[in-house]
């Protein structure tokens, strides 16, 4: 069902809804991690977004790089659920986003370089250098990912 997202918001405005989300961290051989610099806000986060309907976490989480990154992955790990973040995007809507983060393994593709209408840039940032990041769920996900790479 595409689109799911759009039919609830045709449905119930901007009202806060909570829905459920999958992202992922896909590190490079010098463990610096891709992050995507979106359109909405021209913060940054990682690759990821909205189920949509009959999918699981795991599927979104692959089809979601393929949207923002242009790459094909498999996710390896769940490094964090999070359900403690209320966001309203810029255009009003308001969510509790539940999101499933995952570390992933590159399989196939080409990373984007040109701009979508989700992403501007994608970039290999370092561990120790996080950006701004689009909301304090994202920042949550940088740290677990410090999280692991410091526990390995």
């Amino acid at each position: 069902m595409a689109n799911y997202i759009q039919q609830i918001r045709r449905k119930v405005g901007h009202m806060p809804i909570i829905l459920t989300s999958a992202s992922g961290a896909l590190l490079n051989d010098n463990n610096q991690v891709l992050l995507q610099e979106r359109t909405d806000t021209g913060d940054w986060g990682f690759p990821g977004g909205y189920m949509e309907y009959g999918e699981t976490f795991a599927q979104t989480v692959v089809r979601e790089f393929k949207e923002d990154a242009g790459v094909i992955v498999r996710p390896t790990q769940l490094l964090l659920l999070s359900d403690d973040v209320q966001y309203t995007y810029p255009n009003g809507d308001a969510v509790q986003p539940v999101n499933c983060f995952y570390l992933v393994e590159y399989v196939e593709g080409e990373l984007l370089d040109t701009q979508t209408d989700e992403t501007v840039a994608l970039h290999y940032f370092d561990m120790d250098q996080p950006p701004r990041f689009f909301n304090q769920q994202h920042a949550a996900m940088f740290a677990a990912v410090q999280a692991y790479l410091n526990g390995k």
